[in-house]
């Protein structure tokens, strides 16, 4: 599997970040066959809560046609959360993506329209500084 080449800064973003990597790549299978995903991560975030798990598909979005490549990225994401609601409940998946890409194109309203839709949680990063701007969090773990 080719890593996209903005997982490194996602993935130190998220070590900045207080989390620890818990697969580089995250696989699943299903049904007899293996999906990638590009990270995982936990973080304890309190004794009495216990730890939250993500898992992290991380885009670039360097192709010519960016609402090509969203398409492509929106049915991965579909698929991907659709397993793990079967594989690993607790786990919440995100899109990670730069900055520069969220403010062109995640905030347009059709763009919004369908991360709203589908439930897609973001997370966008913040390429120079390699560190998280923001969590957009849709939807919740089925625990």
């Amino acid at each position: 599997m080719a890593r996209d080449i903005f997982h490194p800064i996602v993935r130190e973003a998220l070590e900045k970040d207080g989390w620890t990597i818990t697969h580089d790549p995250y696989s699943v299978k299903i049904m007899g066959r293996d999906y990638a995903i590009d990270l995982a991560a936990e973080q304890i975030v309190a004794a009495q809560r216990g730890m939250d798990k993500i898992a992290i598909e991380v885009k670039s979005f360097v192709s010519p046609s960016i609402s090509y490549e969203f398409h492509t990225v929106l049915g991965q994401y579909l698929n991907y959360h659709t397993f793990m609601e079967i594989k690993e409940p607790e786990r919440v998946l995100y899109l990670a993506v730069a900055k520069n890409v969220y403010n062109e194109f995640f905030i347009e309203e059709g763009t919004q329209l369908i991360l709203n839709k589908f439930s897609i949680n973001t997370i966008v990063i913040n390429a120079e500084s390699k560190t998280i701007e923001a969590w957009m969090l849709r939807s919740k773990p089925t625990r």
